[in-house]
């Protein structure tokens, strides 16, 4: 295959969604798969909506995502002059011509149409009139008389569109501005664009934007569109689903590689795998295989898919993406040395990294700060339980050394010597370790703790059980 071309183009009047994410993953991959180039252009010309903090958003929300891009960023708002020189050269070929018709005038057209069964456009009342530029004046481009648009979609097969379904379209407005569609064929051709996978919603446009191709004598790029994303319920994603804004998902501590997997699940296929690293998105994802129908968001499965994410990443890097998250609970700054056993004691218990880091909370607080889960206090801290923790208070202080192998030695003879079961024991000494009755193995939560955190830990919740 020759050199493939593809580009993300977002207009920057929101942050990235989940929608423009996918588009995003689906391009890139499609240009890395071989060894192509991936181009990212900024449509801008929304004046009012377009706002300098979502294109920093929307950047900074690409990088997250590991989607590099190739080249410079392609911003529309400075790009008015080329686009209008295409329009001279389509007005100088005799395929565009001026209209003087104004808005109201062409209203009046399509209901006079559709009050007579016909398809509701413009008429072409301007086409021979052979007008110059003039105020209130826009250009449209000259359809041909009959015929048909026919493409070959990645994702839908054949499309075939009837010309006689179409208007001959305002290319350049009015006001000088050239329109979103010939915007587009410009910079994507000017970009070299070879292959454009986008949302099922710009279905309409293609037709006209190879027109606008073939009216320029331009070779016309490989199209695909992939249905939007729904919710559970199959309407249109909105934030009720759970969907959230991809700089939120980074804010609550999901992994971006696990972000990239969901999203490109949502919608392609491998067989029946689900888990992939990037390298295997890359090497799989070559533009077949795109569904045709649908896919629904499900949060929870995202959540499943980013907590596999966490446990199979090597330990250093896990540590490295839950120390800020670590911080930001007020923690400081962690050495690796401190964060590791953390990590080891509670990835498998944890589906995200700000759920990871606030699992460390009860290890991170000193025994006077510690609370304790009144329902698990109430159930564990007995008379009996006080009896318990005073002779471990003796046991743990005189344990050399203070390691999770020896803790562990400590406390199974502790409980054997004594003739206990484990679970007379273990509920109160985890409560009074964790503040409630979850966390890792006894032996480890000591071993980080360490032995004067450890004692005094016991001391207290054991006047706690006195106390009543």
């Amino acid at each position: 295959m020759a050199s493939v071309v593809t580009r993300f183009a977002p207009s920057p009047t929101g942050h990235l969604h989940l929608g423009g994410a996918r588009t995003a993953i689906f391009n890139w991959l499609l240009a890395r798969h071989f060894g192509g180039t991936f181009r990212l252009r900024i449509e801008d010309t929304d004046l009012l909506r377009s706002k300098q903090e979502y294109t920093d958003s929307i950047l900074a929300s690409m990088r997250w995502l590991g989607l590099d891009w190739d080249g410079e960023i392609v911003y529309q708002t400075t790009r008015t002059e080329l686009y209008n020189s295409y329009v001279e050269k389509l007005l100088a070929s005799g395929n565009a011509y001026y209209c003087s018709c104004t808005s109201e005038e062409v209203e009046a057209m399509r209901q006079k149409a559709k009050a007579q069964g016909l398809k509701p456009r413009y008429d072409g009342h301007c086409r021979n009139l052979g007008l110059g530029p003039g105020d209130g004046r826009c250009v449209r481009l000259r359809l041909p008389d009959s015929g048909r648009v026919v493409f070959d979609d990645l994702v839908k097969g054949s499309i075939a569109v009837d010309v006689k379904e179409l208007d001959d379209m305002v290319i350049r407005r009015a006001d000088g501005m050239p329109t979103y569609n010939m915007a587009v064929v410009v910079d994507d051709h000017e970009m070299g664009l070879t292959h454009i996978i986008r949302g099922d919603d710009h279905v309409s446009n293609t037709p006209k934007q190879i027109l606008l191709y073939q009216a320029l004598g331009l070779p016309v790029p490989r199209f695909g569109h992939v249905p939007m994303i729904l919710g559970k319920d199959k309407q249109k994603l909105s934030k009720r689903h759970g969907a959230k804004a991809v700089i939120e998902y980074e804010k609550d501590g999901l992994l971006p590689e696990a972000l990239v997997n969901y999203l490109a699940r949502l919608g392609w296929s491998h067989g029946d795998q689900e888990l992939f690293s990037r390298d295997e998105l890359i090497r799989f994802f070559d533009g077949t295989n795109l569904n045709p129908s649908a896919a629904c968001f499900d949060d929870v499965k995202l959540a499943w898919c980013n907590a596999h994410t966490m446990r199979e990443m090597p330990l250093s890097e896990l540590v490295a993406k839950v120390r800020p998250f670590v911080s930001t609970l007020g923690f400081g700054t962690l050495e690796s040395e401190r964060l590791e056993p953390l990590c080891v004691m509670f990835r498998e218990r944890a589906s995200d990294l700000l759920g990871l880091a606030e699992s460390f909370r009860p290890l991170l607080l000193n025994a006077t700060a510690l609370e304790y889960a009144e329902k698990d206090a109430r159930k564990h801290f007995v008379p009996a339980a006080a009896v318990h923790l005073k002779v471990l208070e003796g046991l743990f202080a005189s344990c050399e050394p203070f390691d999770a192998e020896h803790i562990d030695a400590v406390l199974n003879a502790y409980v054997a010597d004594n003739g206990l079961r484990f679970k007379e024991v273990a509920p109160p000494l985890r409560t009074a370790l964790m503040g409630f009755m979850g966390g890792s193995h006894l032996n480890e939560i000591m071993a980080f703790l360490g032995k004067e955190e450890t004692v005094q830990r016991l001391a207290r919740a054991r006047a706690f059980c006195e106390k009543g």
